[in-house]
């Protein structure tokens, strides 16, 4: 097989996978004639394979929101790619419903699409309260104040296991005697 195939194949295959998560977690408004609107988060964007370069520019993609009635109030950023797909996008997008409008540098209107923003959730951070007495490790219990009946009795069990191993332990070193 001819290394400039093998190349064209992986290469289109790398990108294939590349764009399958894209289009599998944005979430696809109904589409308009010639656009494709998406949002991830608060970012939208918007592609199109329908306008020409013409003078160095492909076109502008203008932002509407609910209260904006044409294009020229809404949020515009100049399409930029190749003549295969151009492409537009708009960070910073609060909840709501929007409009995105493409037209191309020929002063044609590639399309119109409704998106909707939904917010993102952020997780919460709460402190928790510290310990009074410090972090209670140690061996188990160290922490507590015993009385002294309680030490006196532990210290005597732990004596007399003491004194039980050594008694064991000399009884087992002596040979047996008949």
């Amino acid at each position: 097989m001819d290394t400039t195939q093998l190349l064209l194949r992986s290469g289109l295959t790398v990108a294939a996978a590349a764009a399958l998560p894209l289009a599998l977690t944005a979430a696809p408004a109904a589409a308009g004639p010639g656009i494709s609107v998406s949002t991830t988060g608060s970012t939208v964007s918007v592609t199109t394979s329908a306008c020409t370069q013409i003078n160095g520019n492909w076109g502008t993609a203008s932002l509407l929101n609910s209260s904006q009635t044409n294009f020229a109030q809404g949020r515009q950023v100049s399409l930029s790619g190749t003549s295969n797909l151009q492409s537009a996008a708009w960070s910073s997008v609060s909840a709501g419903t929007y409009t995105v409008i493409v037209r191309c540098s020929d002063n044609s209107t590639a399309g119109t699409q409704s998106v909707i923003v939904t917010p993102v959730s952020t997780p919460t951070v709460s402190a928790t309260a510290s310990p009074s007495r410090g972090v209670m490790g140690g061996m188990g219990g160290a922490t507590k104040d015993y009385g002294t009946l309680t030490l006196v009795a532990g210290g005597t069990l732990v004596g007399a296991g003491a004194l039980a191993t050594a008694w064991f332990l000399r009884r087992r070193s002596k040979p047996y005697r008949l």
